[in-house]
């Protein structure tokens, strides 16, 4: 595995996961469509191995800020999740996450959903560690990086107003 530089960063391409799954009837509801809880599997494994080739240490799901529905996705159905990193903080990283149906019968792909999740990389004694930043190369890297800027002071300001809440 390679060194990197703290200061240097990395670029997402770096550590982009992409997983390919079968639907199989284990893994549909009695309408045949996927389960929603074996998806979210899906996304927080491609997403765990994103935050690991980042960071190159063990890494944990802290939050999963999101995750969209948008189409089916139906027994038979070949399943593409995408994920990458797309800001690293000091100890943390948002990582992004698309999800394609393929019908492999007639080649036709759909995206069907989206997630944003959070993951800490941390040592032996569950201890957060610093990660390497994120080095944004193209136009969408530069954008999906300060997307997740937002969302992060989004989650922070919720995760206060939420503290205040419970202290009154």
């Amino acid at each position: 595995m390679q060194q990197y530089d703290q200061a240097k960063g990395k670029a997402p391409c770096e550590s982009t996961v992409e997983m390919t799954n079968l639907v199989l009837p284990n893994d549909t509801n009695q309408l045949g469509n996927l389960l929603g809880g074996r998806l979210m599997h899906w996304i927080d494994i491609a997403a765990a191995l994103a935050a690991m080739r980042h960071s190159g240490k063990v890494c944990v799901t802290a939050s999963v800020d999101v995750i969209n529905f948008f189409e089916p996705i139906k027994l038979g159905h070949v399943v593409r999740v995408l994920a990458s990193v797309n800001r690293a903080f000091s100890t943390s990283m948002e990582i992004g996450v698309k999800v394609f149906r393929e019908d492999p019968l007639h080649g036709v792909q759909v995206h069907t959903s989206s997630a944003y999740l959070t993951f800490v990389a941390i040592d032996q004694y569950g201890k957060p560690l610093q990660v390497p930043p994120i080095d944004p190369a193209t136009t969408e890297d530069k954008r999906r990086y300060e997307e997740a800027n937002l969302r992060r002071e989004q989650r922070l300001q919720t995760r206060e107003l939420l503290k205040q809440a419970r202290n009154k």
